[in-house]
């Protein structure tokens, strides 16, 4: 699963390209809110694991092994999470919500850039640590249908491109470009959920909307 492939001009290996067609579908099925995107997150999650530790993307692998388990968490929010135990609405944080989360954040990223520095052989701690903190914050919030995980998911995605393609991981680095684009509509497709459209929305529709 690690002999190498060219694909439309991308160097990748055959592990990338499963994980890479696993995470489309887990944000597609994310932008629908729809909770089989918990169980492909948890398959997508393990194999990129395995292609992360191959480019010393310590960060990055060991968060998979947490997405593993926040998806489990997840799951059962998204089915049962409210306190009438009826499947989860979208909503938005307060302003201490917010300012807890960019804390978290910050805090996370001088943690992990200290770790993986440290004890790790990573030639890039501070974006490592910092994406990985980035990208826990954007879990939780997901996982309790926070409008405000698609900002942090857009943010996030747009510099994990460049970290990427620095890697070389060039198919994911695409596989992340087109997050940022999924990651918009799902913004708006949430926002429009919030508000009470009907839950039929497509994605395409969402494009459009004001």
């Amino acid at each position: 699963m690690n002999e190498s492939l060219t694909l439309f001009g991308l160097s990748t290996t055959p592990l990338e390209l499963i994980s890479f067609a696993l995470s489309v579908a887990v944000v597609w099925l994310n932008i629908r809110q729809n909770h089989w995107a918990w169980l492909f997150a948890i398959v997508s999650s393990a194999t990129y694991g395995v292609v992360f530790y191959r480019a010393r993307l310590y960060g990055d692998m060991a968060l998979q092994l947490v997405f593993i388990t926040v998806s489990v968490w997840g799951w059962y929010q998204w089915l049962r999470g409210d306190d009438s135990h009826d499947q989860l609405p979208v909503t938005v944080l307060a302003n201490k919500g917010r300012w807890l989360a960019i804390a978290g954040w910050l805090v996370g990223f001088g943690v992990l850039a200290w770790f993986l520095k440290s004890f790790t052989d990573t030639d890039v701690p501070h974006a490592d640590g910092f994406l990985t903190a980035g990208s826990l914050v954007g879990q939780l919030l997901l996982s309790r249908k926070k409008l405000e995980n698609w900002h942090v998911w857009i943010v996030v995605d747009i510099l994990y491109v460049a970290l990427y393609v620095h890697k070389g991981l060039m198919l994911t680095a695409v596989l992340y470009a087109m997050f940022v684009v999924m990651a918009a509509i799902g913004l708006v497709a949430w926002r429009r959920a919030m508000q009470g459209a009907p839950e039929g929305l497509a994605a395409g529709d969402a494009m459009v909307l004001k």
